[in-house]
């Protein structure tokens, strides 16, 4: 049984083909492969290799610096399909923030440094913006940036940081010293080492069945050179957003590869298992709540392909669709995948089969990498014309 190979969502007309090659490489390997390297605590390094080799990851940079020329449209594609073949990998939705970023703003020293190796996968970069008092008000972050000679002395503490341990430096949010009219730091980006001195980290223990690592960084007057800063000095958040929309999109397409391979897996079951002489699945009480859950499904699809093609034509209305993309996609999986266990009675918890320990990766994304409450208040604010409510 075959699910989700229609055309329904595809924006371009190459994106069924790249489906198709995506799903065959990450198949290859497949959701028990995913499942051992969480439990052994290793990398997924050879599936990372294998999407590097048929050029993958770097289908979002342009060509000029080795990527594939194409767009977050293409990169939604591959995002899903990979987690479509029971392989969330997150490390995925990180090159989705830092390339566009270091692409759009960068100095052509930073980018001909950083682009090519996170194109064909030989560099990695983390990213750090969350903080322990700051929370969603980036305005708020208190990790200092200050000017010291002809660099900066970076100080301050991070949390929630991917991966770290598997990149070769980090994109790090930080203020300066100058204020703007309203009386709050202003932002910029910074490229720092991971191996930086100064610069320690502790892993966070979570739920998360995933391979990559959080962690909390201690940032302890950190010396980066004058030429790590990305972009204008001050302009960071301006800048962030290159990378904060394609973030969202990039959520959202893992989350929909989550439900569409837990939608699949439950059909088969429901089609396969017999009680009483006849499949489940031929009764109503189980295939309305999966066919329920499939046009939720769909529909976040559809909102996510359309978030990314907008993006990659410059429109103001990008930042709104990926923000109801990342909404939708969260909510339509977390009710695939609770279908899809309830499907399977029993066996739906029995690791064996793939669906329970992808849980807290789906749920994850109703608060991250923005919450779910912050989209409606961004909506109610700037959709629906409703008074600021925060």
């Amino acid at each position: 049984m075959t699910l989700f190979q229609g055309t329904l969502v595809d924006t371009q007309e190459h994106h069924g083909m790249l489906r198709e090659n995506v799903a065959k490489l990450a198949g290859s390997f497949g959701r028990s492969y995913f499942q051992e390297a969480v439990k052994a605590n290793r990398k997924p390094t050879e599936l990372w290799d294998a999407l590097a080799e048929g050029g993958f990851l770097g289908v979002h940079v342009s060509e000029e610096f080795g990527g594939g020329g194409g767009g977050l449209a293409d990169y939604n594609v591959i995002v899903e399909e990979v987690a479509a073949q029971g392989c969330p990998i997150l490390s995925l939705v990180i090159g989705s923030i830092c390339a566009p970023i270091i692409q759009q703003h960068a100095s052509e020293e930073i980018k001909r440094e950083w682009l090519p190796g996170l194109a064909d996968g030989s560099k990695r970069l983390a990213f750090a913006i969350t903080e322990p008092d700051a929370g969603t008000n980036t305005h708020k972050v208190t990790t200092t940036a200050r000017r010291v000679g002809d660099g900066w002395r970076i100080s301050g503490t991070k949390y929630w940081t991917s991966a770290v341990d598997e990149s070769e430096a980090i994109v790090v949010v930080a203020r300066g010293t100058e204020k703007d009219d309203r009386g709050r730091g202003k932002l910029s980006l910074f490229i720092v080492p991971s191996d930086a001195p100064g610069l320690s980290r502790t892993p966070i223990e979570t739920a998360l069945q995933v391979p990559e690592t959080q962690f909390t960084l201690f940032f302890d007057d950190v010396e980066v050179p004058a030429n790590a800063i990305i972009g204008q000095e001050g302009q960071g958040m301006r800048h962030l957003f290159a990378g904060l929309n394609p973030e969202r999109v990039c959520a959202a397409a893992i989350n929909n590869g989550i439900a569409r391979y837990a939608l699949q897996k439950a059909a088969q079951y429901a089609t396969d298992r017999k009680v009483w002489d006849v499949p489940i699945g031929a009764h109503q009480g189980v295939s309305h709540p999966l066919a329920k859950a499939y046009a939720a499904v769909q529909q976040a699809r559809l909102m996510t392909a359309r978030a990314a093609e907008l993006y990659d034509q410059g429109s103001p209305e990008a930042g709104e669709a990926a923000n109801m993309a990342k909404f939708a996609a969260a909510d339509a999986s977390l009710e695939a995948l609770d279908q899809a266990i309830q499907t399977h009675g029993g066996n739906g918890m029995a690791l064996e089969y793939g669906l329970a320990d992808l849980w807290f990766i789906a749920r994850l994304h109703k608060t991250a990498p923005v919450s779910r409450e912050m989209i409606l208040n961004f909506l109610a604010q700037h959709s629906l014309g409703l008074p600021k409510s925060y």
